[in-house]
């Protein structure tokens, strides 16, 4: 598969990219033909820092986070942000005025929570939910959902790639969108053309990496 990738620079900052290895991929809730590589940007110093200076120019000098909550490994990411933001003037209302950072855990049944020791992070706190990429913007449905189950309030989304520009009203802010990947598509499971044409899956993918199918 890897030897298949496409590296694409981001046109907001040269220094960002992404690898897509085209093919026939199963998400959690959609068939894709791109598999969007962001291990790099997700876990290199330096891209990573990159990724969270681009990330926090996308939002302005009034708006108040106090915390930002990471799916799909983006942690390294989100530190980043956090001291863009609060360098750019982010106002944050916590008690010791500086930003939270934590991430969800999943269940045995699928389901998102936050443990007791992080609760006090989400409840009537304002939100910025990061992550690695969003194709239908379901896993993002599930976590505002979540987050508003703990008592949150959602300010704001980013993420490294996204197909869709807003969800349940709120804007999605990406460094790489659609219109960035070459023939970039996505299908509903029950309708993909490749499953019809009988082209196999060839892994399983999230916004935590890929697992290949034998």
């Amino acid at each position: 598969m890897e030897g298949r990738s496409i590296k694409i620079h981001s046109s907001l900052n040269h220094k960002i990219n992404l690898k897509v290895i085209p093919g026939h991929f199963a998400t959690n809730s959609s068939h894709i033909n791109l598999y969007i590589d962001l291990t790099t940007t997700k876990t290199r110093l330096n891209e990573a820092a990159e990724a969270a200076r681009v990330m926090a120019t996308q939002y302005v000098s009034n708006a108040l986070i106090d915390t930002i909550v990471c799916l799909d490994n983006c942690e390294v990411i989100g530190a980043f942000l956090a001291q863009e933001l609060t360098n750019a003037g982010i106002c944050s209302m916590n008690t010791h005025q500086t930003m939270y950072i934590i991430s969800p855990e999943f269940n045995t049944n699928g389901q998102m929570i936050f443990r007791d020791c992080n609760q006090g992070a989400v409840f009537n706190k304002r939100i910025l939910l990061l992550v690695a990429s969003a194709t239908t913007g379901n896993t993002i449905k599930r976590s505002l959902e979540c987050i508003r189950y703990y008592g949150g309030i959602v300010n704001g989304i980013s993420a490294i790639f996204s197909a869709v520009d807003q969800v349940e009203g709120i804007k999605v802010n990406a460094i790489f969108k659609e219109a960035d990947l070459p023939n970039y598509k996505s299908y509903s499971i029950n309708e993909c053309p490749l499953c019809r044409s009988g082209h196999r899956l060839e892994a399983i993918v999230n916004g935590y990496g890929y697992m290949r199918l034998n």
